[in-house]
C-alpha cells in the first residue's frame, strides 16, 4: 500500500521527498516506458547544479532541497518549513555529499510560507526564504506567470536531490540527479483523482514507474529548460507504475515569488 505524503526526509518513515527532472518525451495523455529504470538518477555534483541548496536543521541535517534564485532567497516547498523557526533552519550550498563541511552554510532571517497552504494535497506549496546572508552562488531563473505552457505533456523535466533511492530507503549521500517527462493534467487526475488540482500542480513520471523523486527531495527544483518551473512537493509512494510525482505549478505562484523576492 502506498501513501500520499509530502516528499520531506524530517518527515516519518514514510515519507516522501522533491526533486526536479530533464525527462524523455511522452505522447498523448500516457507516459512512455522508462528507459534502464531508476529512482535515484546518477550522481552528480554542487558545481553542476550550484543552485541547488540543501535545506537542514541547525545541526546540518539535510531533510529538504531549495533552489537559489538570488544571492539572498530560496525557493522551497511550504510543507517543509510547517513547525520551523528561522532558528531552527539553515541553508547550505556548495556542498555535493549530505555528510560533508565544505560550501557555505546560511542562517535564515525570514521564513514565507503561502498564507493560504493548508496541505499538499490543497496546493500552494511553495515558500520562500530569505538568508542572512549572500550565497556566492550562480542562481536559476525560474519561469514567469505567462509562460504556462512549458508543461505540456511530454516536455523533458530535470530533477536534482539527494533524496532516497527507493521507497522507503536510505537517502543518497552524494546529489543525484534524474530525467522524466510531464504527464498531461488527465493522466495525473486518473492516478490522484480530485486530490490533483491543475492550477496549482503538475506531475512528472513515466507509465511505467521507476524513475521519481523521493524521501529527502522536498523542496527541490524540478527544471525545464534549464529554469526552475516546479517544486518537488507529494506523490503515493514513489516511481510507481502509473503514480507520477507531484510538483507545485510554478507558473501559478510565480508573482507572489517575485513580490517575496523584492521584499
Amino acid at each position: 500500500m502506498f501513501f500520499k505524503l509530502p516528499r520531506r526526509a524530517k518527515l516519518a518513515a514514510a515519507a516522501v521527498g522533491v526533486a526536479a527532472s530533464l525527462g524523455v518525451a511522452m505522447s498523448g495523455a500516457t507516459a512512455q516506458a522508462a528507459p534502464q529504470p531508476i529512482v535515484g538518477g546518477t550522481t552528480t555534483t554542487a558545481s553542476a547544479y550550484p543552485y541547488v541548496m540543501q535545506i537542514t536543521d541547525s545541526g546540518q541535517n539535510q531533510f529538504c532541497g531549495g533552489t537559489l534564485v538570488t544571492p539572498t532567497k530560496v525557493v522551497t516547498a511550504a510543507h517543509c518549513m510547517v513547525g520551523e523557526t528561522t532558528s531552527s533552519v539553515r541553508v547550505v550550498g556548495g556542498r555535493t555529499y549530505r555528510n560533508g563541511t565544505n560550501g557555505t552554510v546560511a542562517r535564515v532571517s525570514k521564513i514565507w510560507i503561502h498564507p493560504e497552504y493548508r496541505s499538499v494535497t490543497k496546493g500552494k506549496d511553495v515558500a520562500v526564504l530569505t538568508l542572512s546572508s549572500a550565497m556566492p552562488y550562480t542562481t536559476a531563473k525560474y519561469v514567469s506567470a505567462t509562460e504556462t505552457g512549458v508543461y505540456a505533456a511530454g516536455t523533458t523535466t530535470r530533477i536534482v536531490g539527494w533524496g532516497t533511492t527507493s521507497s522507503g530507503g536510505s537517502s543518497s549521500n552524494q546529489l543525484r540527479t534524474a530525467t522524466v517527462p510531464t504527464t498531461s493534467d488527465a493522466y495525473c487526475k486518473s492516478a490522484y483523482g480530485t486530490r490533483f488540482i491543475a492550477s496549482d500542480m503538475v506531475c512528472a513520471g513515466y507509465d511505467q514507474g521507476g524513475v521519481d523523486t523521493c524521501q529527502g527531495d522536498s523542496g527541490g527544483p524540478l527544471l525545464i529548460g534549464g529554469r526552475l518551473a516546479g517544486i518537488v512537493s507529494w506523490g503515493d509512494g514513489c516511481a510507481e507504475p502509473g503514480i507520477p510525482g507531484v510538483y507545485t505549478r510554478l507558473t501559478t505562484f510565480s508573482n507572489l515569488v517575485t513580490q517575496q523576492i523584492n521584499s
